[in-house]
């Protein structure tokens, strides 16, 4: 049949279950054990083939996913969250009540069965309904799930239907469970060191913190500009000067940039301060969440990742910038008719010049000259970042591209910055934090005359103010968590590891 007929039959049968008196949409159901319980009661039961249990019958719940009626004696495979049963039903014990409602059953149907667990003579684990009342449907399903119940294969409309993706495609429910058990790992790790989750504004007058085009939105009642968060930094920082010493945030950035396997403009970082620490704190403070993630996922510190085998053993090694850049280009990233020449060669020079201008305030000079560090920083990343397996913390950026962050002690041409990478990925920022208010007015002085990156070019006078007041030394850490859950699971896309990801809208002609 078409997905049309499919659909009206599947109408038809939600009108008989009503002339049966029986709710469609179900009503409260309670004591229904997960999937898993039932089966880890009956490891413990050690039921032989063809045997049943004699002690209390137990309840689940759960979307229909297989269905198999065999004349008088059916058997369904139910699913939640923690994985497929198998249900029997006989013609005999369910009566004509009973039978009459299973006949009107379909795939995708979500309903609760009340039985006891037994195994089939094959050694099937069963949960034989009992009674005419065992079974209760809870939800018809009017549209039919994924043909044959081999799972939504089109990658674009797995984002799209997340919630078909969920339920048709186990391996999917499983990443996005354990994303969300390396985000509560996470907030233990930190909670356990001494720091306090915070909440910081997402609509900001003055955007900042970290090298993006904001999205732009206006507040009416203020007539007033404002800007969704491309990093919470500036106000952490505040935080600091305060005497909250160990901060942290699990917040919602956006950035108004591409979309890519690496890039959602919505995304999900962990960002956090540490009063009186440095970046080699920060460094610690990375293995440390990784490991504890890996330990609490299992699997070992040998992960795979698409074709990399991947050794988070810590320590992880540290190697710098310069060297990295040595290396794999051969230049000297102080060399600056080397690094032109060569970033002319891979045709960023006329790139950049091409890139449209960031978004408001927009104030960088039409024409101005391309920044040294801006050059160096594109041949870094597509010459030596595709090179950096990892996992590796890269140690000592040029300074030009960190205006918030602390001068080397021996170069002041170099930052105390890392950032670690891992298949090739940045998945982590650190620095140790500038908390000198001149050397910072200075510094974003010199972004506003067209230094560095174009889109930090912003200057937050009440930040300013905030370190006149004093804030400690620290060291202070962005990590990306879309892309940590990623190498954790081995999810070749960001796509993968986020519920909803930001989708082009489909042509009318394909909604209906």
């Amino acid at each position: 049949m078409s997905q049309e007929q499919l659909i009206a039959d599947r109408r038809r049968k939600l009108e008989a279950l009503r002339a049966l008196g029986v709710d469609p949409y179900g009503r409260r159901y309670d004591g229904a054990w997960a999937n898993a319980m039932v089966r880890g009661h009956a490891e413990r039961l050690m039921l032989d083939p063809g045997q049943t249990a004699s002690d209390a019958p137990v309840r689940v719940a759960g979307r229909i996913v297989l269905l198999r009626d065999m004349g008088k004696l059916a058997f369904l495979h139910l699913r939640d969250s923690s994985g497929d049963l198998q249900i029997g039903v006989s013609k005999k014990e369910a009566g004509e009540a009973g039978w009459a409602l299973f006949k009107l059953l379909d795939l995708g149907d979500i309903i609760a069965v009340e039985g006891r667990i037994g195994r089939t003579k094959t050694g099937e684990l069963t949960v034989w309904a009992g009674g005419e009342s065992a079974l209760t449907l809870l939800c018809k399903s009017t549209r039919p799930p994924p043909e044959k119940w081999h799972g939504l294969t089109d990658v674009d409309l797995r984002y799209r239907h997340r919630y078909v993706d969920l339920f048709a495609n186990p391996d999917v429910m499983r990443t996005f469970q354990a994303r969300c058990r390396v985000i509560e790992c996470i907030r233990t790790c930190l909670r356990e060191q001494g720091f306090l989750e915070v909440e910081t504004p997402m609509l900001q007058p003055i955007y900042g913190g970290a090298a993006a085009r904001p999205f732009t939105t206006h507040h009416n009642t203020l007539d007033l500009d404002l800007y969704l968060r491309i990093s919470p930094e500036l106000y952490l920082k505040r935080l600091l000067v305060g005497g909250m010493e160990r901060v942290f945030e699990i917040n919602r950035n956006f950035r108004n940039e591409g979309i890519s396997t690496q890039h959602n403009p919505e995304f999900t970082m962990l960002e956090l301060y540490q009063a009186y620490g440095d970046y080699h704190s920060m460094m610690e403070i990375v293995e440390g969440m990784f490991t504890r993630c890996i330990d609490m996922l299992g699997g070992g510190y040998h992960r795979p990742f698409g074709g990399y085998t991947l050794d988070f053993t810590p320590p992880w090694p540290r190697q710098t910038y310069g060297e990295l850049l040595r290396r794999h280009v051969g230049i000297d990233l102080r060399d600056r008719e080397a690094v032109r020449k060569r970033a002319e060669s891979m045709g960023i020079v006329a790139r950049l010049n091409r890139k449209p201008a960031p978004g408001p305030p927009a104030a960088s000079r039409p024409g101005a000259a391309i920044d040294h560090a801006v050059l160096v920083n594109e041949i870094f990343e597509e010459s030596v970042e595709p090179h950096l397996t990892g996992p590796l913390f890269v140690l000592d950026y040029p300074a030009e591209l960190c205006p918030l962050t602390r001068r080397h002690p021996n170069d002041s041409s170099l930052a105390l910055r890392f950032e670690a990478y891992i298949a090739g990925m940045e998945v982590a920022n650190a620095y140790t934090e500038l908390n000198d208010p001149a050397v910072q007015r200075d510094t974003l002085s010199r972004q506003l005359e067209g230094e560095g990156d174009e889109t930090m070019r912003v200057m937050d006078e009440d930040f300013l103010t905030a370190l006149e007041y004093g804030m400690p030394p620290a060291g202070g850490l962005g990590v990306g968590i879309d892309r940590m859950v990623m190498l954790l699971t081995n999810s070749a896309s960001i796509r993968d590891v986020i519920l909803f990801p930001l989708q082009r809208p489909l042509p009318a002609e394909r909604l209906r």
